[in-house]
């Protein structure tokens, strides 16, 4: 009898207004759909031995939700926070209390933005940040993480 082999699960949460991709200010944005996305992010999760859970959400409290979810049933998070990552003191204590890693990711570049974009809170709970280099980052991010799995638990002050 063949066992199964349960893949690491990585979460993908994409917030609000993220479902608009490819129609909302393609020449910030692309044209890359939230579905494109989504199928570009589960070809590749799967050559690199994982899995993935992604979803969308306009909903502060939905998104706050599913990433206590992850806390028993994900072995790390990506996250593009969108809107609440310049806002949202409670995704920040969220994405703290899971105690996973966590890959931020940004289409755009939110350093060459307006100035209220320049700054995330989301960054504070972040091992790492992508942002600017298009859907890519979502790739970039995946790879990032499988690395990170691979590596085990940190030690810290090392």
């Amino acid at each position: 009898m063949q066992q199964s082999v349960r893949l690491p699960l990585v979460a993908i949460l994409n917030g609000p207004n993220l479902n608009m991709l490819g129609l909302r200010q393609p020449e910030i944005y692309g044209r890359a759909t939230l579905d494109d996305v989504e199928t570009m992010c589960a070809d590749f999760a799967e050559r690199l031995g994982l899995a993935i859970d992604f979803r969308q959400t306009n909903a502060e409290g939905e998104l706050i939700s599913w990433v206590h979810e992850c806390r028993d049933r994900a072995a790390g998070i990506i996250i593009n926070p969108a809107g609440y990552t310049h806002t949202s003191i409670a995704l920040l204590d969220a994405l703290k209390a899971v105690e996973l890693p966590v890959i931020e990711v940004h289409i755009s570049n939110i350093h060459q933005r307006e100035p209220y974009r320049n700054h995330s809170y989301v960054s504070l709970a972040a091992v790492g940040v992508i942002c600017g280099l298009g859907i890519r980052g979502y790739t970039l991010a995946l790879t990032a993480m499988a690395d990170l799995l691979a590596d085990g638990p940190q030690q810290e002050g090392g």
